[in-house]
C-alpha cells in the first residue's frame, strides 16, 4: 500500500471521507477495521461531537499514513486478545517526527489540536493492544502563556451594528438577524446554532434546548427579542417543504440545514456589512460573556449561560 492509499483508507475508516457511490463488497483490511473501531470509540465512549470527530479523524489519518500502517499491520492469529493487531511502526521516534513535521510553521492552536488528537489515538492504540507501550506521554505540549491568546471582545456599539446591519425586509436579513441574536444573547457555539431543531424551542415556556458538547443538553431561557427574531424567520421565510426540522437552513435549494461553517459565514458577512473587524461565531460567544460582566453579572451566572463545566473556564473573563 503506497502513501496515498494509506491516507485515503485511514480517513475513510474514520468517517471523514464520504463514499461517492454504493459500497463494494470487499473485505476490510486490518487497518480499516482498526480505524472503524477507533471511530466507534470516539463516538460511543468519548461522546465527541461531529466537528471533533472530523478533527481527530484528520489527525489520526495523517499519523497512521505517516507511520506506514498498511505495511506494519501484523495479524497475530485468529484467537488473539484485544483485536490481535500490532502496529510495529508506531514508536516514540515516529511520534516525535510526526509532531515536528505536522506543527512546523503552524500556529499554537493548530499544534494544540494536533497534539490532543494524537494523544487520544495513542491511548486508544495502547488500551486495545495495538502498541506494546503507552506512547501518549511522548506527545509534547505546545508552549503557550495562559490567556495570551484571549481575543479582544467586540464592544456594545459593534454588536449593535451587526444586528442593525441585517435587512429585515429580506428573507436573508431576517434569517441572519435570528442567527446573530441567538449567538449574541445566548452565547451559543456555531455548531450548537446549526444543531437547533424546531422541537428544541418551547414557545409556551419561553425556553430553548441547546445540544452541546459530549451530547450534553441544557435548557436556556429564550429572551423576548431573540424569540421574536426566530419566530419572524420561521413564520415568514423558512421553507415549509423541508424533509428535516432544522431551525436554520440554506436560502437556496437544496434547502438543507446550515452547518457550523455556514453559521460562521453569516457572522463574517455581517461584520463586513457593519464595517467592524471580521470575526468568527465564537468571538460573539466571548462578547456575550464580556458584556454580561460589564453589566455586573457574577461569574457564576456567566458560567451558567455559557454552560461551562469548570469555574476556572469562566474566570478568564475576570
Amino acid at each position: 500500500m503506497d502513501a496515498g492509499q494509506g491516507f485515503g483508507v485511514s480517513l475513510d475508516g474514520l468517517g471523514v471521507l464520504a463514499a461517492d457511490g454504493p459500497a463494494t463488497a470487499v473485505t476490510a483490511t486490518a487497518a480499516e477495521r482498526m480505524a472503524q473501531r477507533y471511530q466507534e470509540y470516539l463516538r460511543n465512549e468519548r461522546g465527541l461531537a461531529a466537528s471533533s470527530l472530523r478533527s481527530y479523524g484528520r489527525a489520526a489519518g495523517r499519523f497512521l499514513d505517516d507511520v506506514g500502517v498498511g505495511g506494519d499491520v501484523v495479524l497475530q492469529g485468529d484467537v488473539v486478545p484485544r483485536d490481535g493487531v500490532v502496529l510495529a511502526g508506531v514508536t516514540a521516534a515516529a511520534v516525535t517526527t510526526f509532531m515536528r513535521q505536522a506543527c512546523q510553521g503552524r500556529g499554537h492552536a493548530t499544534a494544540k489540536v494536533t497534539a490532543t488528537a494524537l494523544r487520544s489515538l495513542l491511548r486508544y492504540l495502547y488500551l486495545r493492544g495495538h502498541t506494546a507501550v503507552p506512547l501518549a506521554p511522548v506527545v509534547a505540549s505546545s508552549a503557550c502563556w495562559r490567556l495570551s491568546g484571549l481575543p479582544e471582545s467586540l464592544d456594545a456599539s459593534q454588536i449593535a451594528a451587526l444586528l442593525n446591519g441585517c435587512d429585515r425586509q429580506t428573507a436573508a436579513g431576517r434569517r441572519d438577524l435570528a442567527i446573530l441574536s441567538v449567538l449574541v444573547r445566548l452565547g451559543l457555539r456555531a455548531g450548537e446554532v446549526a444543531a437547533l431543531d424546531l422541537a428544541d424551542i418551547d414557545w409556551r415556556a419561553g425556553e430553548m434546548t441547546v445540544r452541546g458538547k459530549s451530547h450534553r443538553q441544557d435548557r436556556l431561557p429564550l429572551p423576548v427579542d431573540v424569540g421574536q427574531a426566530v419566530a419572524d424567520w420561521l413564520r415568514r421565510d423558512r421553507p415549509r417543504d423541508l424533509a428535516g426540522s432544522a431551525v436554520f437552513v440554506r436560502l437556496r435549494a437544496p434547502h438543507r440545514g446550515l452547518g457550523a461553517t455556514g453559521v460562521s459565514a453569516v457572522v463574517r458577512r455581517a461584520c463586513r456589512r457593519a464595517g467592524v473587524p471580521t470575526v468568527g461565531a465564537h468571538r460573539l460567544r466571548h462578547a456575550t460573556a464580556t458584556q454580561m460582566l460589564s453589566r455586573g453579572a457574577p461569574l457564576l451566572e456567566i458560567g451558567q449561560v455559557l454552560r461551562h463545566r469548570r469555574a476556572a473556564t469562566t474566570a478568564i473573563y475576570a
